[in-house]
Formats: C-alpha cells, sequence, structure tokens
C-alpha cells in the first residue's frame, strides 16, 4: 500500500464527505478545481499527477443533478486521460436510480442509460450506498459495490435508547432491507400500504399492515425528497395507537418545502446520512445527520488493497 498510496478526489457535489472519508483514511486530499462559466458549461481539472495510479473519484449525483452528473463523467475522463491507471467512482446517492424500469410506454430506462455513460468515460469501478433498486447493479458491466448505511444509522439508533421498537417500511420495495434493521435492532417489523399515482412525488397511505399500538415506531427507508410519505406514514402511525415515532433514511435528498411537512408531523427525529450535502434547505432541530464517511473509506481502502468489502457487513 505504501508503494501505491491511495488518491482520493473531491467533486464539486461531495467536498465535506471526501474531507471526512480523507481524514478518516489519513491521506491529504487530491488537488483538483471545478469551474462553471456563465453559459453552464462545466470544466475540471486534476492538479497533480496521476499517471499509474489507481484512484478514487467522491461525488454526489444531486442538487443540481444532471450538473452533478456530467461533471463526474468529465472527471472519470479527465483522470483516464491523465494516464491514471483505474478509476473507482464513489456515487453516494445515484440519483437516477429511481429510473430503474420502463413501467409505461414510452419513457426512458435513466438509469441504464447513466450506467452506460459512467462506462463509456471510462469508470472501472462504482461504489455507491443503498440503491433504490438492487438490480441496478446489473446495468452495469463493471464491478459495484452497493454500501449499506445500516450499521451507522443502526447504532445511533441504538444510542437513543428507544423503548419497544418497532421498524416500519413505507412501501413494500423497502420491506427486505427494513426486515434486516428489525434483526439488527432486535425489534418488531410493520409495513405501510402506499399508493402511488403519479410522478408528483405525492402518495396516498393507505394502511399499517402489523402491530404498532403503544410502542415507539422507526419508519426506515432509503430516501425522502418532500417529505411526504414519511409526515403521511406518522400520522397514520400515532393514529393506529403508536406511542412515538421516529424517521431514518439513507439520503436524505430533502427539496425546498420537505423541512415544513416533517415539522409539522408527529415525527419526533429523522437521523439523516452525510450522502447529500448540498440541499437547498435550512435544517430545523428535527434533523439529525450522521456521517458514513467511515463506511466509503472502508470500501475503498479494502478494494484498494484488494480484500473483502461484504466482511464489512457480516
Amino acid at each position: 500500500m505504501n508503494d501505491d498510496p491511495i488518491m482520493v478526489f473531491a467533486g464539486s457535489g461531495s467536498p465535506r464527505l471526501t474531507a471526512r472519508i480523507c481524514e478518516y483514511l489519513q491521506i491529504p486530499q487530491g488537488k483538483n478545481e471545478t469551474l462553471r462559466f456563465s453559459d453552464g458549461n462545466t470544466f475540471v481539472r486534476i492538479l497533480e499527477n496521476v499517471r499509474g495510479r489507481r484512484v478514487y473519484v467522491v461525488q454526489t449525483t444531486v442538487f443540481p443533478a444532471n450538473d452533478n452528473f456530467m461533471e463526474l463523467l468529465f472527471w472519470i475522463d479527465a483522470l483516464k486521460r491523465a494516464g491514471a491507471e483505474s478509476v473507482t467512482v464513489v456515487i453516494p446517492y445515484f440519483s437516477y436510480a429511481k429510473g430503474d424500469k420502463k413501467d409505461e410506454p414510452r419513457v426512458s430506462i435513466r438509469a441504464r442509460v447513466c450506467a452506460d455513460a459512467i462506462e463509456v468515460a471510462g469508470a472501472d469501478r462504482v461504489v455507491t450506498m443503498d440503491l433504490h433498486a438492487p438490480q441496478i447493479q446489473g446495468f452495469f458491466h463493471k464491478p459495484v459495490d452497493n454500501l449499506y448505511a445500516l450499521p451507522i444509522i443502526g447504532e445511533c439508533i441504538k444510542g437513543m435508547h428507544l423503548q419497544d421498537i418497532v421498524i416500519v417500511s413505507p412501501d413494500v420495495g423497502f420491506a427486505k432491507q427494513a426486515r434486516r434493521y428489525a434483526s439488527y435492532l432486535g425489534a418488531s417489523i410493520a409495513l405501510a400500504d402506499k399508493e402511488r399515482t403519479g410522478h408528483d412525488e405525492k402518495a396516498v397511505i393507505l394502511q399499517i399492515i402489523g402491530d404498532v399500538k403503544g410502542k415507539t415506531a422507526v419508519v426506515v427507508d432509503d430516501f425522502t425528497i418532500s417529505g411526504g410519505t414519511l409526515a403521511d406514514v406518522s400520522t397514520k402511525l400515532i393514529e393506529q395507537g403508536a406511542r412515538e415515532v421516529y424517521a431514518a433514511v439513507t439520503h436524505g435528498v430533502l427539496a425546498q418545502g420537505s423541512i415544513e411537512k416533517i415539522d409539522r408531523s408527529p415525527i419526533k427525529q429523522l437521523l439523516i446520512t452525510d450522502t447529500v450535502e448540498n440541499q437547498p434547505v435550512q435544517f430545523s432541530d428535527k434533523i439529525k445527520v450522521v456521517s458514513v464517511a467511515s463506511l466509503f473509506a472502508e470500501a475503498i481502502k479494502r478494494i484498494h488493497n484488494r480484500e473483502s468489502i461484504s466482511e464489512m457487513f457480516r
């Protein structure tokens, strides 16, 4: 490892997370710069020698999603053209993962288009966290490591010393991962029956399946954008007799208006991670951010030393 020190570069979407990753690895951050011109074009430049090196670039892809995704492609291309032996792309939040299927006529499978673009740009490996649809790993021909925030969020929930917990999945899609949370915390599980009819980020909570009466409900999910589902599920849980409601999501995307919905809801506290760090909103006291830098740093170190990543989650 001393003969091939780890080089980690930050895209403009993840400066603070990258700094924490480098701090954990006890390495200096790679020198680079991003410029944005008045016509909207993005320009990236590596400011040190990467020839023959195995390098890592960290870039989340939201706020603004398209600009950050294009910047990521430019970083991959710049590093490969500068002679890097391999480029591992660390995408803390892969925003287009929601577009994982053709579920109506004449629409794009956006996640597949993004996967193709990342590979064509020259990426050799992808590291991400809590993909909205795990099958997206199959969209890539290159290795994809999908990390889980569960160990970090799970320990944070344990540290809150909540009594008589029931883990609640806000829909069927997250039920499998919710079951892992329940197992990790030794808790029971319940499921919200949700119906979504359009593309307006609104869903109707029909019912809660499972026993929540007198319990402390913890709603878990991979991301929240509008805060609407979390607010609606928490209200339904209180109606069905839950004593208190907390929530924990990996990706706190949190668009305009989301904080107001969460503040008006019965949620006592919302845990999010730092996979997204450039939200256009001011957090309230209900939001608590926990860092997943150690997980990404450990994954980078294991990839660099050709060690198993799955061992991290056993």
